[in-house]
């Protein structure tokens, strides 16, 4: 062997043996305790003093199983796996992505440590990821195709027709501890837990999600009951009950100027012509008592007016139209899983709730109430739509303090179709009474911010989903001059055309006449 070859075999072999050597199990335990063992315990049980409020739990990583694996059902998962889940996250749960927290080495080191906590990882070795193949193209007939299967297997059942998780056993999901778990809303891929691609989807229907009520599909393939191409059809079509691209937020909400009156009904055709604007929503753990489970996790908003009336529509996913009796039972689950406020209670049946959150005059600053329901210096006003009590005007000077307004102007239509609520409220631009209630005035940013309730998730109080502020601007009527000035500027410019073709002509025939 000559000495160039000797040196590239020790450099090859220092390369192999490098990430088992650099894998530290001490740091990686001091990683854990500090950044970890809130959530997932000291023992790596799942039972942290943070769990108590948290759904889905925390993984306990003694059993061994995990949800997110390139491994067949059952099988541990590959540290290549581990490494993902911890940089990444797992979108929809309290677990964060790591990845700008940890460098390479540190997660190397905290993967080791994590696998300490189960025997199985040193019983049975290190295990073979799956073949995925690759992704065949998805045409218009492939998606029926996958549409055919989602029906035939019954995906419906838990996540519902349009995949909202909303199917009739969504109520009675649980995970392999018996703690409550929802059905994921394929119609929000940016929430699903391993990615949202199309691969990603594939996968998990080969994989299974283990702990879960969520199968491998892959003894479909192996039954030949369906194809691997039919599989990967199956895919792309749960991706397709999603939104091509992510919603983006934005800080503005934009209520378009309409002529005529604005639409009272949520399916009028004249809503399609305004892009929702996405406001995303986060549980409320600022004040006692917290909660870390909301049931809706944003809201799509459309927003015309037309000089004398705003309307405001607002769409929500809510796989249950509450208050509703099919969903006590998880109701009361969910009550024994998540800390419950002191005054709850699990057997009551709870409605769904939206409010709509403005301060009670246009601020001429940057200022504005807190966000939660304003203080004694600053109160706000409301828009409240409960399922079983329609829309009311309200004023508030904090969290509990909300008191109603008689003689408001405030009307809304809602309707529930296939998990998902869409409320339409309508209330004159002038107020009746500017001491407490907001007058709206277009040509200017008018702050706005959402409350959402999810009555079957338990949800009552200050145990709800908030969103920060946003603004709402409602665009000014057109000017005339918008109309007028491109005319005269037309005539201008062809008067100006037609003096310059006559001064040449009369040149041409002076010139001629000299001659």
């Amino acid at each position: 062997m000559t000495r160039a070859a000797t040196i590239a075999f020790g450099l090859a072999l220092w390369w192999i043996a490098t990430p088992a050597l650099a894998q530290d199990t001490e740091r990686g335990r001091e990683l854990y305790d500090r950044w970890c063992a809130e959530c997932h315990g000291t023992d790596g049980a799942g039972e942290g003093s943070a769990a108590a409020y948290m759904m889905p739990r925390p993984r306990d990583f003694t059993t061994g199983l995990y949800q997110i694996r390139t491994t067949a059902n059952g099988e541990l998962p590959t540290d290549a796996d581990l490494v993902r889940v911890i940089e990444d996250g797992m979108p929809g749960t309290a677990m964060p992505g790591w990845e700008s927290k940890f460098s390479d080495d540190e997660v190397r080191d905290l993967v080791a440590y994590i696998k300490d906590f189960s025997d199985f990882f040193e019983l049975f070795g290190a295990p073979e990821p799956l073949e995925f193949g690759d992704r065949p193209g998805a045409d218009a007939e492939a998606l029926a195709e996958g549409r055919r299967l989602y029906e035939q297997i019954e995906c419906w059942k838990c996540h519902g027709d349009r995949g909202r998780g909303d199917g009739p056993s969504a109520p009675t999901l649980q995970d392999d501890l018996d703690f409550p778990i929802r059905a994921a809303d394929l119609s929000e891929n940016w929430n699903f837990n391993g990615g949202g691609r199309v691969q990603d989807i594939y996968r998990r229907l080969r994989t299974g999600m283990d702990g879960t009520p969520m199968p491998s599909f892959s003894d479909l393939i192996d039954s030949g009951f369906m194809t691997d191409e039919q599989m990967w059809y199956l895919a792309a079509y749960v991706r397709s009950l999603s939104p091509p691209e992510r919603p983006r937020v934005r800080d503005v909400i934009a209520a378009r100027r309409v002529e005529g009156r604005v639409p009272a009904a949520a399916d009028d055709s004249a809503w399609n012509a305004v892009p929702p604007y996405y406001v995303p929503l986060v549980g409320q753990i600022i004040e006692q008592p917290r909660w870390f489970a909301p049931g809706v996790d944003g809201l799509y908003i459309r927003a015309l007016h037309d000089g004398a009336t705003l309307a405001l529509r607002v769409t929500w996913h809510d796989p249950s139209q509450s208050p509703d009796p099919d969903w006590l039972e998880w109701q009361g689950w969910v009550a024994e899983t998540v800390q419950p406020a002191p005054e709850a209670e699990p057997t009551a049946l709870l409605p769904d709730r939206l409010v709509v959150q403005f301060p009670t005059a246009i601020p001429t600053g940057r200022e504005r109430p807190y966000f939660l329901m304003g203080d004694s210096r600053r109160p706000v006003y409301l828009w409240e739509w409960s399922s079983d009590a329609g829309a009311h005007e309200a004023w508030a000077s904090g969290l509990g303090t909300r008191a109603p307004l008689d003689g408001g102007d405030l009307s809304a239509a809602a309707e529930w179709e296939a998990g998902a609520w869409t409320v339409v409220f309508q209330r004159p631009l002038a107020a009746a009474d500017t001491a407490t209630t907001l007058s709206f005035r277009s040509g200017v940013a008018i702050p706005i911010a959402f409350f959402a309730w999810d009555g079957s998730n338990g949800e009552s109080g200050a145990q709800m989903a908030v969103s920060s502020w946003y603004s709402i601007y409602l665009e000014e009527p057109t000017p005339k001059t918008v109309y007028v000035s491109p005319v005269l500027a037309m005539l201008v410019t062809a008067g100006l055309g037609v003096l310059v073709v006559w001064r040449a002509q009369r040149r041409e025939v002076e010139g001629s006449s000299q001659q």
